[in-house]
């Protein structure tokens, strides 16, 4: 059976993300997305059987062909960058990541009050300042919060930030610390942001210990990448 082992692999990844709770002490609930990309659509039916709830694509167009061959009802995240032609696209999705641009915000919005559904996005932000990243930056938020405010056609639930690669344990703690940050900009700025994407199969735990509710996680939970 295709990806037989994900059980097993998702108990430990679950055990190891409640004791990285517990240290952090912020109460929160936290879900798993798991990150098929590259994967074919039997890794999110699998995920789906082990109990998984939510799958997360890089881009839309791969996600939108594999949707139509999965059957299960695994809520669908985009969590790649989002071009603004695109758009159009993302009739499907649970939940939007990657709102990286003032530009890409208006799309979204006039995008979801042509169709009369608001999309559910998370608002990108770059707090490690990597110029290979995309996303606002902690010192723009403030303003783009109450700018935000007045696009009717979109929902901000929260944040999303990638920490660097090769980011060592401190760096990890003050990114995902800023992204939390971000997000009470957010509350403060009148959004509902209870969510905080952030951590991947390298540095979940120490996301969660800062108040992660989405990881991202791929190949701890589905193993190597199809070349």
């Amino acid at each position: 059976m295709p990806f037989g082992d994900l059980p097993a692999r998702l108990a430990t990844v679950r055990d190891a993300l409640e004791r990285a709770r517990q240290r952090g002490g912020h109460g929160q609930a936290v879900a798993i997305v798991a990150v098929t990309k590259t994967y074919g659509a039997d890794a999110p039916n699998a995920a789906w059987q082990a109990g998984v709830r939510d799958a997360g694509e890089n881009r839309v167009q791969e996600a939108v062909a594999k949707m139509a061959a999965v059957e299960v009802p695994i809520h669908w995240h985009l969590i790649g960058h989002l071009q603004r032609n695109k758009v159009k696209l993302l009739d499907g999705f649970h939940l939007v990541h990657s709102m990286d641009s003032p530009r890409l915000a208006d799309a979204l919005s006039a995008y979801g009050t042509a169709r009369g559904t608001p999309l559910d996005v998370l608002v990108q932000v770059n707090v490690s300042g990597e110029d290979t990243k995309g996303g606002y930056d902690a010192g723009s938020l403030e303003r783009e919060g109450e700018r935000l405010r007045g696009l009717t056609g979109l929902v901000v639930r929260g944040v999303m930030t990638m920490a660097p690669f090769d980011a060592d344990v401190s760096t990890l703690h003050r990114v995902f610390t800023d992204a939390r940050t971000c997000r009470s900009m957010l509350r403060d700025a009148g959004h509902p942001a209870t969510e905080l994407s952030m951590g991947m199969s390298g540095d979940y735990e120490i996301a969660v210990e800062e108040g992660a509710t989405l990881v991202r996680l791929g190949t701890i939970l589905f193993g190597a990448r199809p070349a």
